[in-house]
């Protein structure tokens, strides 16, 4: 055996699985010619190393979107001689859940079948016969409790016994035979409900789970403030303060104020001191925005979404959205890209995979680039807006919400394909894993900081590049007239809608020194959201929807956004 591969519906557990099996070697990946991600790992079995996979979850190996085409590609390129698969099985839904686990038993593949959330059995009143189900299936099956490590030693020392079972079941029999199996392993009674239950049923509910998902996501933002703003004021800006800025002043001495050099990596000194947020230089500037402004908002906001996946909640919020999102042409799943997407751009556009169709990734897709500004993004808004309050801050959201509405009523209307019902599992509510929990966070964090801190330190150089040598003006002058007359902004604002293709918060930030009035940074502020995505989100959406259809995202962009911004420069 050389590699183990964790199969599983969604929501069964199996990165808790994965983890228990792999620890921190971890390493996340993009299929090769897709953007479909999947956890790598190592694990120790009899003295050798085994590659173990987390396959992307599906409901069957016939595939309906790219992830379970992946998921499918994997036993398609495996040897059955040297792998094993793991089915993760949710023991409390069998009967969903046995339809994925006989198509396994009928590859050539070992099989170990794997009853996660064995605990939860006992609370629902469930019994299942393990020897009985083992026979009937022809292969081990394990009862685990990933969150505790319960039977994970036993699956260890299972491997050994893995052995393909040579199961048949005709295709149109399937699902009387797992009738069958169910009828002859499991007994299920009365049970009482227990505190997770009673919120499935509220969160469940037409109308208090509205109300319900009012709280939690108002709960989550406040939460994910709280947290970034903690960061920010008791560990980045001392730390940045205090040990960063006697060097950068020591480095400004050697080079001296008037130098190329130090206009790069210094920037400009804002009263004989550096500002980390007027002097853009690269070491200054370049470091601080990514890390010590944005970087604490990425790691609280990847937090609370990790407990909002990890306990359940996502997919109902997905339902109880699904009327709203079919507004704008997309089913209720449409909202975990959006949600996402808060954190930032690239993430969500790449999570549109979930949805069925290219009309509905196309839609989700552009909606979500024009009018969602990431956490990075967001905290800047804050900081530029914040000192006015609601009369500053309520227009900018007010506007891109309305933007998100109509952009995608009008892009449901004239893009033409399917946009099928939503069909999601909703898991119940359950405790998150914490060392899951805070591995996804981890995984997350370090992608943000691999992916976007070299932009924003290209970006801040690029900058400087053009101010020393008066490219920055030349534009001033080419586009002023447009930006004037039209959206109202000074010339010097060209620089930062120029470098928002770059770093759409570093580009906000360019906007303080500038002394603009409420209503330009406004109108600036909801410009440089829906103008363009920045380029690593640009990426991602050319390889995500192909030319022609990222053309048509782009063309939609721009345009929409020189009119919205129109309509707020005649209004302030």
């Amino acid at each position: 055996m050389k590699r183990i591969l964790l199969f599983g519906n969604p929501n069964v557990g199996k990165s808790a699985i994965f983890t228990r099996l792999t620890g921190v070697r971890v390493i996340a990946s993009n299929y090769p010619g897709t953007t479909v991600e999947y956890l790598k790992g190592k694990t120790r079995i009899n003295g050798n190393d085994i590659e173990v996979i987390d396959v992307p979850g599906t409901y069957s190996l016939i595939p309906d979107s790219p992830a379970e085409e992946v998921a499918r590609k994997f036993i398609d390129e495996s040897n059955p001689k040297e792998t094993v698969i793991l089915n993760v099985v949710d023991s409390t839904n069998l009967e969903r859940n046995l339809n994925l686990t006989i198509q396994l038993l009928s590859t050539k593949f070992p099989v170990i079948v794997l009853l996660n959330f064995w605990d939860e059995t006992k609370h629902k009143g469930i019994t299942i016969d393990l020897q009985k189900m083992s026979k009937l299936l022809k292969v081990p099956v394990i009862p685990t409790i990933a969150i505790t490590g319960y039977g994970i030693q036993e699956l260890r020392e299972s491997f050994s016994k893995a052995v393909p079972s040579n199961l048949k079941v005709k295709k149109d029999d399937t699902w009387n035979f797992i009738g069958k199996i169910i009828k002859k392993v499991q007994i299920i009674k009365h049970h009482h409900h227990t505190f997770l239950q009673v919120l499935e049923d509220i969160s469940n509910h037409p109308v208090l789970g509205v109300v319900f998902a009012g709280v939690v996501l108002f709960l989550s933002f406040v939460i994910i403030r709280l947290i970034g703003e903690g960061l920010i004021g008791f560990v980045c800006e001392p730390i940045f303060e205090n040990l960063w800025v006697p060097v950068l002043m020591k480095i400004s001495f050697v080079l001296g104020e008037s130098s190329l050099l130090h206009k790069i990596l210094i920037g400009e000194l804002i009263g004989g001191k550096i500002d980390f947020y007027q002097s853009f230089g690269v070491l200054s500037t370049g470091l601080f925005i990514p890390i010590g402004a944005v970087l604490p908002y990425i790691i609280s906001f990847y937090f609370v979404l990790s407990i909002l996946e990890d306990t359940g909640y996502l997919p109902r919020l997905a339902v109880l959205m699904d009327r709203l999102m079919h507004q704008i042409g997309i089913h209720g799943m449409g909202i975990v890209p959006m949600f996402l997407a808060f954190g930032c751009n690239v993430p969500g556009v790449l999570a549109t995979r979930i949805m069925e169709t290219r009309r509905e990734r196309l839609i989700a897709a552009t909606v979500m680039s024009i009018s969602i500004p990431c956490m990075a993004q967001i905290a800047m808004i804050f900081g530029l807006l914040g000192k006015y309050g609601i009369k500053g801050l309520a227009p900018v959201f007010l506007s891109l919400f309305l933007v998100w509405i109509i952009v995608g009523k009008v892009m449901a209307k004239y893009v033409s394909g399917e946009s099928p019902e939503i069909f999601t599992e909703i898991p119940p509510y359950r405790i998150p894993y914490f060392k899951v929990l805070l591995k996804k966070v981890w995984l997350r964090v370090s992608w943000f900081l691999k992916e976007a801190l070299p932009f924003v330190l290209i970006g801040v150089l690029i900058v400087n590049l053009f101010y020393f040598f008066g490219f920055v003006d030349f534009l001033g002058k080419f586009f002023g007239s447009f930006l004037t007359r039209i959206l109202g902004l000074p010339p010097e604002a060209v620089a930062a809608l120029f470098i928002g293709f770059l770093r759409k918060d570093v580009a906000i930030g360019m906007l303080a020194p500038l002394g603009l009035s409420m209503g330009q940074l406004i109108t600036a502020s909801v410009v440089l959201t829906m103008y363009f995505p920045c380029v690593a989100t640009f990426v991602v959406l050319f390889k995500e929807l192909g030319f022609w259809d990222t053309l048509k995202s782009s063309v939609i962009m721009v345009s929409s956004a020189v009119f919205v911004g129109w309509i707020l420069n005649l209004i302030y």
